[in-house]
């Protein structure tokens, strides 16, 4: 009898065991997920639901396998919400490889804290943080979490991979929505959502996918919107602070004109003070310019993230009191400056960074992180970054350049290109002279001028740096192998197209090796290009260029009189639809003169063109690290 009693308790505690294997154990995941995969996702099923015009609630059910230590980050989940959102559920477990649950989360292991950063001043945002991470792998990661929105402004977006690393089993994303507020949405890539009739005043869209493995992300693609499957949603009509419609430009700018209205009111002080700043100037421009310097010096950035999300700028009152403020409160009360000298401003919403992504046109909706100001002026148009204590006026350089904004106008939003930059205009220009002695060491005079968007290389702000940030700034963008910084000086311009020139005076240690009767010489002497694209057999995307430029070098080398050059390379010539490059060598006097021109196109060009893309780098790289023979007569 006890041995029977036994072998039911064997046999049951196997079926127990047998049914947990099948929820997440690692062996159930096709083996086609998992090649070149350091995660799967197994479930994912996000829920957004419009209550009302201003209430909504969102709801997430994810579990993802971790295969390896790649993917630890992904057991770690944060949840943002403020005073006008709340989190109302949050669950989590871990299963070890077989599927069998191993750890459950408590309540007292998630962790609830204020989102203020370290550029923040105020913020009203919280998050609360929970970490499954576990030492052994492979194990699963399950989440559930419900957030309530005292609000309707926004409909999360579901793009199915973002990461091409990650598979996923299973995934569905579903909006529910009273059927007098239907969901805006653009699908890329995706098929249409099958649509369920839930009663008389409620219906739903409903996307599922199951066992995709992304393909390997391309470089110099166009934005990961257009290449990788997504779903933008968004609501018509809406009510955050205020009622507001998001099913046009024109419309959505009507709403965000509420949120700056009768905020632009000076103290009459600084009133009479703009005026007297301005009276003796006659153009628009004059006037502006004279006013974003004196922005410049008597206010300074501070982030705040308060009042509606964060999206309703402080009154220009305050900024005037304080002397600080945000992207928000700083440029509304340059708007409010321009006004009381009769200049026309506008606050205009936009997406900055260097690599943002491109606002996607025809779908209305909240694409931006940042706010500048736009001053109509006859067929040009004038900008202004007020977050920068040393911008130059009108120049709005990688962060805000080229890239389509939110104009608020007095008849509502509309969409305008903020400025482009040819490669002429981002140019590095530069001259050295460098004197060669008979050992291969070198002294070099070198003066390069940064223009445009080249005018930010390295990150330098050439108006604050101290000496010490300077040094190190040449010492990181001097590309020599071995070099001692004599001396170094730096001048800056600021103007539209604003530009820097350094000189430098070094001491090159080999530079020349010398092999019994030859000397080597790299006739480029730090501008040399190595990259090559990465060859690809076939390619999916077009390539896409973001930046246009132009490199001129002028390096002259002055040798000793017992040198002479084994021989000088032909004047090269490489022509592409990508850019072009020219090379020439002269020797006289025992001077070598080597003249390096490259300019380089942005645009958008057929994925056929990609071999030609790679050879044409390939042609250069090649051509920049061609080495030179001297012979000794002697």
């Amino acid at each position: 009898m006890r041995l029977t009693l036994k072998i039911v308790l064997i046999i049951a505690t196997s079926l127990k065991v047998f049914a947990e294997d099948l929820k997440y154990s690692v062996s159930s995941i096709p083996d086609s997920l998992k090649i070149g995969m350091y995660a799967v996702v197994r479930e994912d099923d996000s829920k957004f639901e419009i209550l009302a015009v201003n209430k909504s609630v969102y709801a997430v059910h994810h579990v993802i396998t971790i295969l390896n230590e790649k993917a630890k980050d992904k057991a770690i989940l944060f949840l943002n919400y403020d005073k006008d959102s709340r989190i109302t559920l949050f669950n989590g477990a871990v299963y070890d490889a077989t599927g069998r649950e191993i750890k459950k989360l408590k309540q007292n292991e998630i962790h609830d804290q204020s989102s203020i950063s370290g550029y923040s001043l105020y913020e009203d945002d919280r998050f609360k943080r929970a970490d499954l991470s576990q030492p052994v792998y492979p194990y699963t990661v399950e989440f559930e979490y419900t957030i309530e929105y005292n609000f309707l402004y926004f409909i999360p977006s579901f793009i199915l991979s973002s990461d091409d690393e990650v598979s996923i089993q299973s995934s569905t994303y579903t909006i529910v929505y009273p059927k007098a507020l239907p969901p805006r949405f653009k699908l890329t890539l995706v098929p249409n959502p099958i649509k369920n009739v839930l009663s008389q005043e409620k219906e739903s869209v409903v996307w599922t996918f199951e066992n995709y493995k992304p393909k390997k992300f391309e470089p110099y693609s166009p934005s990961y919107k257009k290449t990788v499957p997504n779903i933008m949603a968004g609501p018509s009509r809406f009510q955050y602070g205020v009622y507001g419609d998001m099913s046009s430009w024109r419309t959505y700018g009507v709403w965000e004109a509420s949120l700056i209205r009768n905020r632009d009111i000076l103290p009459e002080e600084t009133k009479q003070k703009v005026k007297h700043l301005t009276k003796d100037l006659s153009t628009t421009e004059e006037k502006a310019k004279k006013l974003y310097e004196y922005l410049q010096g008597k206010t300074r950035y501070v982030s705040i993230q308060l009042g509606i999300g964060g999206l309703q700028p402080f009154p220009a009152s305050v900024v005037d009191e304080t002397g600080y403020g945000d992207c928000k409160a700083l440029s509304n009360y340059m708007v409010a400056m321009l006004k009381e000298v009769g200049i026309k401003a506008y606050y205009t919403s936009i997406m900055a960074g260097d690599n943002a992504p491109e606002v996607i046109v025809d779908f209305p909706s909240h694409q931006s992180n940042h706010i500048i100001v736009a001053v109509p002026n006859g067929k040009d148009t004038l900008w202004m970054e007020c977050t920068s204590q040393t911008k130059p006026f009108g120049y709005m350089g990688k962060f805000t350049g080229d890239r389509y904004a939110h104009m608020i106008t007095e008849d509502g939003g509309k969409l305008v290109k903020t400025p482009s930059y040819t490669a002429e205009q981002n140019c590095q220009s530069r001259t050295a002279m460098v004197d060669i002695d008979k050992i291969g060491n070198a002294k070099a005079l070198i003066m390069t001028t940064y223009k445009g968007t080249q005018y930010e290389n390295g990150g330098l702000n050439f108006s604050l740096a101290q000496v010490d940030d300077q040094k190190k700034w040449v010492q990181d963008n001097t590309e020599i192998p071995i070099f001692t910084v004599n001396k170094f000086s730096m001048i800056e311009v600021k103007e539209k197209i604003p530009s820097a020139t350094v000189k430098l005076d070094l001491t090159l240690e080999r530079y020349a090796p010398v092999s019994g009767k030859r000397t080597f010489v790299s006739p480029n002497l730090m501008n040399k290009i190595s990259f090559v694209p990465e060859r690809a057999t076939s390619r999916r995307n077009e390539i896409v260029l973001r930046t246009s430029y132009l490199h001129y070098d002028t390096i002259i080398f002055t040798f000793p009189d017992n040198l002479y050059p084994e021989f000088l390379p032909q004047p090269s010539k490489i022509t592409s639809r990508f850019g072009e490059y020219e090379t020439t060598y002269e020797f006289s006097g025992g001077k070598l003169v080597y003249i390096r021109k490259m300019k380089v196109w942005k645009g958008t060009f057929p994925k056929e063109s990609y071999q030609e893309f790679v050879d044409f780098y390939k042609n250069v790289s090649k051509a920049d690290n061609t080495k030179l023979v001297f012979l000794n007569k002697t």
